[in-house]
């Protein structure tokens, strides 16, 4: 009976305190959060950037998994609609996010980051929906699109930043003579036409106001400022690769990475990629210019994309800690200088050499399909890109271009049915 008691003791004093500490563990343990994304890319970067989180969160692990570009939206949605899909969702901005949103699969954000609050108005846009007014993600980046050139190419043949649209073309002329490709921008993936409209056509239609007429209904893209716009672009097909309707996306990359091509006519997220591929490359940025230098240029500029929540998961505190920490400056600046990208957090200032000349020299305007007409069917992107693939390719004229835009929009954007 004796030992009976002390053994009764034994698991009082000793099992009895071992079981709390399991239980202890059991509620604090690892967090296991998965976070999807379509930066292949960026992999390591983002290694980085969740080892200094979990310098202050050692029990929260994320698994970060990249998947493919062009195949992430299609992967994502799929996972979602199946009651899946990760923890923690990098967002497509504007009319990307705007559906996920709509059908419940998003967490809203506005009482859960106070960080938000510090954020520019124009950049919490590409986060927010039309819908119910509420933000659904932390913004991550703002693109600029614009010129970026070979500085080391332009000082060999003594070539200086156009001021004006003449000059920008014999710019173009003197490097095709001296043996180089002008422009590395080919037409064969459709979307890098939009890029290509971007960094052109708000020059000539005239930016903001412009911008506005449109989108409130005022002007159409039939409008003359539009035809102005297209043309131009039209006109640096001579100082384009040879073969340009064949040249892709990558095609692209390579040609201005190695040297062979002197300008792009590109986002400014292209220069980590291209410092990656060749980092003795030295990029500069201007924007396209007008007809005469009193006329205002200006660069389109957009949201990229955000860090949004699955309305699903099982583990919102940790994963709010996550997106509190992509909202930080902290994060903001290893984001810039990981990836020399212009993150969005406010007060973050890029050290890259060409970053900076980049916000130096900008006058931005909205990327004008990305910004207001990609939230119906068929988008304006899609028609834009679509349509100038076939204008590029000389195988229908500006008019029809433009109708084919105008009457697409129409379908569904309200203020072109009036």
């Amino acid at each position: 009976m004796k030992k009976f008691i002390l053994f009764l003791t034994f698991l009082v004093l000793v099992l009895v305190p071992v079981t709390n500490v399991i239980a202890a563990v059991g509620e604090k343990g690892v967090i296991e959060l998965d976070f999807w994304s379509w930066r292949t890319e960026d992999i390591k970067a983002y290694q980085k950037f969740i080892s200094e989180f979990n310098k202050e969160y050692p029990n929260i692990h994320i698994n970060f998994t990249a998947y493919r570009n062009t195949e992430y939206n299609t992967i994502l949605a799929t996972a979602l609609q199946g009651g899946m899909g990760p923890d923690i969702i990098q967002l497509r901005a504007y009319g990307g996010m705007e559906p996920l949103a709509n059908a419940g699969f998003l967490l809203p954000l506005d009482d859960k980051i106070p960080e938000l609050e510090n954020f520019p108005e124009y950049v919490l846009e590409g986060a927010t929906s039309r819908r119910d007014g509420k933000i659904y993600g932390v913004p991550f980046a703002v693109q600029h699109v614009l010129v970026l050139y070979n500085k080391r190419l332009f000082n060999e043949l003594h070539l200086e930043t156009p001021k004006t649209w003449e000059e920008f073309l014999n710019t173009a002329e003197k490097i095709k003579n001296a043996g180089y490709i002008p422009f590395a921008n080919g037409t064969k993936d459709a979307w890098t036409l939009e890029t290509l409209f971007g960094g052109v056509a708000p020059t000539f239609y005239g930016g903001d106001e412009f911008y506005e007429a449109v989108v409130s209904g005022e002007k159409t893209f039939e409008s003359e400022e539009m035809k102005r716009a297209l043309e131009k672009i039209l006109e640096l097909r001579p100082y384009l690769p040879r073969n340009y309707t064949g040249v892709g996306y990558t095609d692209m990359q390579i040609m201005f990475a190695q040297e062979m091509a002197v300008m792009w006519v590109a986002g400014s997220y292209e220069i980590g990629t291209i410092k990656q591929m060749n980092p003795a490359v030295e990029i500069g940025a201007f924007i396209v210019p007008g007809e005469t230098e009193d006329t205002p240029a200006y660069s389109s500029i957009y949201v990229d994309g955000s860090y949004g929540i699955n309305a699903d998961c099982k583990y919102i505190e940790e994963a709010t800690k996550f997106i509190r920490f992509t909202a930080s400056q902290k994060f903001g600046q290893m984001f810039t200088d990981e990836l020399a990208q212009i993150s969005a957090v406010p007060g973050v200032e890029p050290t890259d050499k060409a970053l900076r000349e980049v916000v130096n020299v900008a006058n931005p305007t909205p990327f004008m399909m990305l910004t207001a007409f990609r939230y119906g069917e068929p988008s304006g992107s899609t028609l834009l890109q679509n349509e100038l693939q076939a204008l590029m390719a000389g195988t229908q004229n500006i008019e029809t271009t433009l109708r084919k835009i105008q009457q697409g929009i129409a379908t569904w954007y309200e203020p072109f049915k009036k």
